[in-house]
């Protein structure tokens, strides 16, 4: 159990830290570029948390200001190859078209889409509640730190990992004002450990795409060789 997890006694922080201590400080560049391809597929299950958050809640101001925050903006705009000055999009739309900055070999264009889309259908299982709760958990502090320990990978040669990189820099900027940033618009939804799962299936995709992630972490190791999340914690 990871000091983190003790403290709050939420196992899907300990999930976090889990993520952050993978072995991101010696990625190789054509593992980032996975973690890159399947990372746009979780960017697809946020934007639908949203969603959901947003029809559950149809009259919840702070959920619309981070609406207006993540879907249909220019705040990523513009980057060379994906987005014109002021154009506006969702941010998954930001990840599709990063992808198509580097061509990869066919084969694993559609093993890294085999985990994406397998993911996906596990996330769909999930219940709406539980869904919208995860919001909370990716954006309080979840992702940030994440995203801090992603950019510690050593290498993000070509348009496409540099695209990456923004989009991954921009959203520590977003999400890091405790008072106005993203966690602070959707703090109220106060996850729980229903939300467990969908970390654990976070984990487990990354490490699938990037199996030298869980060269340095045993529990990763475990994870990789195919137990379930529950036997790992």
């Amino acid at each position: 159990m990871s000091n983190r997890e003790a403290q709050s006694g939420l196992a899907f922080e300990g999930v976090i830290e889990d993520i952050c201590g993978l072995n991101w400080v010696n990625l190789a560049e054509d593992d980032l570029v996975s973690v890159a391809w399947v990372y746009y597929y979780f960017s697809v299950q946020f934007r639908e948390c949203l969603e959901i958050a947003r029809k559950l809640y149809p009259d919840d101001k702070r959920l619309l200001e981070l609406d207006h925050g993540e879907r249909d903006t220019d705040n990523l705009s513009p980057w060379p190859g994906v987005a014109a000055t002021g154009e506006r999009m969702n941010h998954d739309e930001f990840m599709r078209r990063t992808l198509e900055l580097k061509k990869i070999p066919e084969s694993r264009r559609r093993s890294l889409a085999a985990l994406g889309q397998a993911y996906l259908s596990k996330v769909h299982a999930t219940d709406l509640n539980s869904r919208a709760m995860a919001l909370a958990s990716y954006e309080d502090g979840g992702l940030e730190q994440v995203f801090r320990a992603i950019l510690t990978a050593p290498k993000w040669n070509g348009p496409l990992l540099q695209a990456f990189k923004h989009f991954l820099s921009e959203h520590i900027r977003f999400d890091s004002d405790p008072e106005q940033g993203h966690g602070a618009l959707c703090r109220h939804l106060t996850p729980d450990d229903d939300v467990l799962p969908l970390w654990a299936e976070f984990k487990r995709m990354l490490i699938e795409a990037a199996p030298r992630l869980a060269h340095s972490h045993p529990a990763a190791e475990k994870l990789s060789s195919g137990l379930s999340p529950e036997l790992i914690r």
